[in-house]
């Protein structure tokens, strides 16, 4: 871990007490952050708990940028950053703590460039490589709230078991293409297993979402794509409610002893919901707020009678990415070696006039599809085939109906034992077309070969056509 080496008044006050009451406000100060503490339910004492306060934000990307920004921009103390990648071009559109000259540089150093520029008065704390089981409870014991900005639910899960344990407040947010969640979880914090709290303590992570999706649903912002606004609002957010709960002393843990004091309570948990849709025209965006229930009993890590500790988790206990699924998704091979073909032995015997004819199935989204495809591919996205899989089972209609035609053969009908080669993206959503298409007899007892082109459009881009707009 690197300690940023500068030293200012906000660290200073640190040592005057949690509040920092005993401190006073440079000119600096109170000509920097003047217009936020005349706010109400701000003033002096609000900004010197910011100054005092240490905040740490895991990501460094489209959620961590505006929420780094404007918890730096609002004099937070300690700016604690924790992110293993670099900047890459594709980051740019949303990312916007980052800019086209740090290609390259690690995230957390490209950001804090930024917000030095905006803020020199924090010490920013840079962690240039990924949260995991071993080094999490070490990093977030040094901070009073904690801000999720990751992308995947395994890493979800283990920021929020730790919080439990180490009683730290989180604010946890997620985006993908035109959409965002936003919830404040484990505030204000509350011992593992006191659940009959008055009001009743706030969830852990795990009490509002007890199992992760399904893998097979959680695509990435590479494989769905991403509407910066989108992501930028639930980011600001998330720093509008760091802010709030430091401001409002809501991060220090009441007295194990006593009940949790109204007072001191956010209320109901919320889960915010933001949307909007492209297609709309200027019609309005949308924000819904769910009412969540407040801790399980029987939850897995903040419930009565929990055994999660931070040793276990050290330890492995529990796996999140088996938890997640993501063991058996990051196994790249779900069939046979002979059903399966590379795209350059795909190309050559389609060059050579080897292949009889066939369907290629391209189940990329539509976005992905016009930006290029194989000549003679058809076009029919994942969950679009996975819908008309279902309805096939549902009604009883020919399993072919699935299968598409070419616009030259689109009068004809296949024969019982023309092949199916299938290609996605990267190679896995075609495997388990492959093996959707078989559970609903596309096969025809075997007669028809259905293969999957290995690696997708990727490997055909570095195998065949180096040129292809891969994205």
């Amino acid at each position: 871990m690197h300690q940023d080496s500068e030293s200012n008044g906000a660290a200073d006050g640190a040592a005057n007490g949690k509040d920092g009451h005993s401190r006073r406000l440079t000119d600096e100060e109170f000509e920097r952050y003047s217009r936020q503490m005349i706010v109400p339910g701000m003033g002096k004492e609000g900004q010197l708990r910011l100054i005092n306060s240490r905040i740490l934000i895991i990501g460094a990307g489209g959620l961590g940028c505006p929420a780094a920004q404007y918890i730096a921009g609002a004099g937070v103390g300690t700016v604690g950053l924790v992110d293993g990648d670099v900047v890459d071009k594709s980051n740019l559109h949303r990312q916007v703590g980052h800019a086209t000259s740090r290609l390259g540089m690690k995230k957390v150093d490209s950001l804090i460039v930024h917000l030095r520029g905006l803020n020199p008065l924090p010490t920013y704390v840079p962690y240039a490589f990924p949260l995991d089981a071993q080094n999490a409870a070490d990093i977030v014991a040094q901070y009073d709230v904690v801000v999720d900005c990751t992308d995947n639910p395994a890493t979800r899960y283990l920021i929020s078991d730790v919080c439990v344990l180490l009683r730290k407040p989180l604010v946890s947010a997620a985006s993908v293409q035109k959409s965002g969640q936003l919830i404040v979880l484990n505030c204000p914090p509350t011992p593992q297993g006191v659940v009959d709290a008055t009001p009743r303590a706030a969830p852990c992570y795990r009490c509002c979402f007890k199992k992760p999706p399904p893998p097979g649903s959680m695509v990435s912002c590479g494989e769905a794509g991403i509407m910066g606004p989108v992501v930028g609002m639930m980011g600001v957010a998330q720093a509008g409610e760091a802010i709030k709960i430091i401001a409002s002393a809501l991060h220090i843990p009441p007295d194990p002893s006593s009940s949790v004091s109204p007072e001191t309570n956010l209320g109901q948990p919320t889960l915010l919901i933001y949307s909007y849709d492209l297609a709309s025209g200027v019609g309005p965006y949308t924000f819904r707020a769910l009412k969540m229930a407040g801790r399980r009993k029987t939850c897995f890590a903040c419930g009565e009678g929990s055994t999660l500790t931070l040793e276990g988790i050290r330890a492995g206990s529990p796996n999140y990415e088996q938890f997640c699924g993501l063991a058996t998704t990051t196994n790249q091979t779900r069939l046979p070696p002979g059903d399966r073909i590379t795209a350059s032995a795909y190309h050559a015997a389609a060059t050579r006039g080897e292949l009889p004819p066939h369907v290629l199935l391209d189940t990329r989204e539509r976005e992905h599809f016009s930006f290029g495809s194989i000549d003679g591919a058809v076009n029919v996205p994942f969950g679009q085939l996975l819908v008309a899989a279902a309805a096939i089972k549902r009604d009883g209609a020919p399993a072919e109906t699935i299968l598409p035609f070419p616009a030259e053969r689109s009068g004809g009908a296949l024969p019982d034992d023309a092949p199916v080669f299938v290609v996605c993206r990267r190679g896995l959503d075609s495997q388990e077309a492959v093996e959707k298409l078989r559970e609903l007899g596309v096969d025809n007892g075997g007669k028809r070969k259905i293969m999957d082109i290995i690696g997708g459009m990727k490997a055909w881009r570095d195998e065949v056509d180096p040129t292809f707009p891969f994205i």
